[in-house]
């Protein structure tokens, strides 16, 4: 079954990856795949704030707060962002019982 994700969706970084910041971008290795990923300064931002559990209204609101831009495009963006990581196995929503 797949999973929405919505304002309320809460999300973490699956713990089976490692992450080096590198000057403000981020590459992460997922280590089930061997596969790296590269995010840049606002995705890295995002990939700090996924280390908790956190709720995608949360992490808009922490990315409206830090950088300016539009409400919408910002939640386009990081429903995006979410939905790669997602498919690359990078984050797992926390409520796993609701996965």
């Amino acid at each position: 079954m797949e999973r929405t994700l919505t304002g309320t969706t809460r999300v973490v970084a699956a713990p089976e990856q490692i992450f080096s910041d590198l000057g403000g971008e981020i590459v992460i290795l997922n280590l089930n795949t061997g596969v790296y990923h590269g995010l840049d300064e606002v995705g890295a931002r995002i990939w700090h704030l996924l280390q908790q559990p956190i709720t995608v209204d949360e992490l808009h609101a922490a990315i409206l707060a830090e950088y300016e831009v539009e409400a919408e495009i910002c939640r386009r963006d990081i429903l995006e962002l979410l939905r790669t990581l997602l498919d690359a196995g990078l984050i797992h929503f926390a409520d796993a019982s609701l996965a």
